[in-house]
């Protein structure tokens, strides 16, 4: 049986968080209160129909690794960068605030994925081993649809040319120029050919950029600062 798969993600306003956080900061690393966070995590969990303890957290580390996990947690998931599920009315929450979340979902074979892409993840092929994950779970790589979210546009993710050249190495279509003219990064469109180069082909990509949209949390213009979430579930 097909199930429906729903991706949302927040933007700054909506929250109870103070400045610098103001005011739907998701994230529990930035200093912000933790009451206000949890405050926070409640309200997302209403808006989008989930009970807050369906809603499964990473403590994100900048690795390639992927947890997958079948009911709900007490506490984030430590140390990883992707979480992949096969349980409905379970949503996978990636924060962010210039990185690329990425949310996968085969809605035939019931599998879905959240996944945090950095420039140090995405380098070391935390896509990748997710898309391995979910196929591992039952999904296959031609049902498979993808959402790229607002992230650091490549206008705005200046560089330095050994570091561009370094990840486009790995992540081929990355490197770019900024509208500066310096070396930049453009993750999303690396992680968009890596995807294609898989065999998925249904590509969404939000095409905000969180440096220019100040409606968007971005650690590069204004840290410190919160952190957006990014959520994947079945119904």
């Amino acid at each position: 049986m097909t199930v429906t798969i729903r991706r949302v993600t927040t933007t700054r306003a909506g929250g109870v968080s103070a400045p610098p956080f103001d005011t739907f900061n998701l994230g529990d690393h930035v200093g912000d209160d933790a009451s206000a966070v949890a405050a926070n995590r409640k309200r997302l969990a209403t808006a989008i129909g989930l009970a807050p303890d369906r809603l499964v957290w990473m403590n994100q580390v900048h690795s390639a690794d992927v947890v997958r996990v079948d009911g709900p947690r007490d506490t984030a998931v430590d140390d990883t960068d992707a979480l992949v599920t096969t349980t409905p009315g379970l949503g996978l929450a990636v924060v962010t605030a210039d990185c690329v979340p990425v949310l996968l979902g085969d809605a035939r074979a019931g599998v879905i994925a959240a996944v945090h892409a950095g420039r140090v993840g995405a380098q070391k092929g935390v896509v990748l081993r997710t898309v391995e994950e979910m196929t591992a779970s039952g999904a296959d790589v031609a049902d498979i649809s993808v959402l790229l979210g607002p992230a650091v546009s490549g206008a705005n993710y200046e560089v330095p040319e050994a570091m561009a050249a370094e990840v486009d190495a790995v992540l081929p279509g990355s490197r770019t120029v900024t509208s500066r003219n310096t070396p930049g990064l453009d993750l999303r469109a690396g992680i968009y050919r890596q995807l294609r180069g898989l065999g998925i082909t249904a590509i969404a990509v939000d095409p905000r950029c969180t440096v220019a949209d100040r409606a968007l949390f971005s650690h590069r213009r204004d840290a410190p600062t919160g952190r957006m979430a990014s959520v994947v579930w079945m119904q």
